[in-house]
């Protein structure tokens, strides 16, 4: 059934709402009187750390904003097994497949830690994309990026060894940060061994082993969940067949 938010929670700080919207490539673009209009629509909700924000399967009539916080996308099977596909974080905008064609969502987003997000109707958003070319652009560009990381991620899967598509992850996980020449980076992205092994198809003892690799050739650097990368170089080096 059609989840209902309006029911559970206010509607959204106008002004909250703006910056959120504001930081999106997707909305961003929409002038102040527009981006305004929108902001005044949002929903808010506020997740907490291992809360769905929406569950795979479910009709997906809302979209996704986030304001704060981390979510991860996953995938079970009808055995409980569960495929991590990506993590999200502030700026990004989730589930416009589910809200675009009508169907069942096709995967399950979860808080990672205390999340906000601003959420969209499903009727707002294909009023905006008939009325804001630039709207439309962006979410077609959105699906088609969804297209190319799951063929990324079938390729890699097929031909590349374990140390490769544990480096080009690490990399992929700090692609939205910026690397400062001769201080390390730090991933302080919340996933265990056992979750980053489902999104490169590897146990967790694998995935451990190939950190220490990583670690001893001086690429990275491990505590915990904390991985530092120490040398980008030397990761990107080993992320090349």
């Amino acid at each position: 059934m059609p989840t209902t938010y309006e029911t559970r929670v206010q509607r959204a700080p106008s002004a909250d709402a703006v910056r959120a919207l504001a930081s999106t490539s997707m909305f961003g673009g929409l002038g102040p009187a527009v981006l305004a209009d929108v902001a005044g629509s949002c929903v808010e909700r506020r997740f907490s750390r291992g809360e769905y924000l929406c569950h795979q399967g479910r009709v997906g009539d809302w979209l996704f904003v986030l304001g704060s916080g981390q979510v991860k996308v996953v995938f079970a099977s009808p055995s409980g097994d569960e495929f991590l596909f990506a993590t999200r974080g502030p700026g990004d905008v989730l589930g416009e497949v589910a809200v675009l064609d009508g169907v069942p969502r096709s995967a399950s987003v979860v808080a990672m830690r205390p999340t906000t997000a601003y959420l969209i109707s499903r009727g707002k958003l294909i009023g905006l994309m008939r009325e804001h070319p630039s709207v439309l652009k962006d979410v077609l560009a959105a699906l088609g990026g969804l297209v190319r990381r799951l063929t990324e991620q079938a390729g890699e899967l097929a031909f590349l060894d374990l140390g490769m598509r544990l480096a080009r992850l690490l990399l992929r996980l700090a692609e939205d940060q910026i690397f400062l020449a001769g201080k390390p980076l730090v991933l302080d992205v919340g996933l265990t061994q056992s979750e980053i092994g489902t999104m490169i198809g590897a146990s967790r003892p694998a995935v451990n082993r190939a950190l220490q690799l990583l670690a001893s050739q001086g690429a990275i650097e491990v505590n915990g969940r904390v991985i530092t990368i120490k040398d980008l170089a030397a990761l990107r080096e080993s992320a090349m067949p």
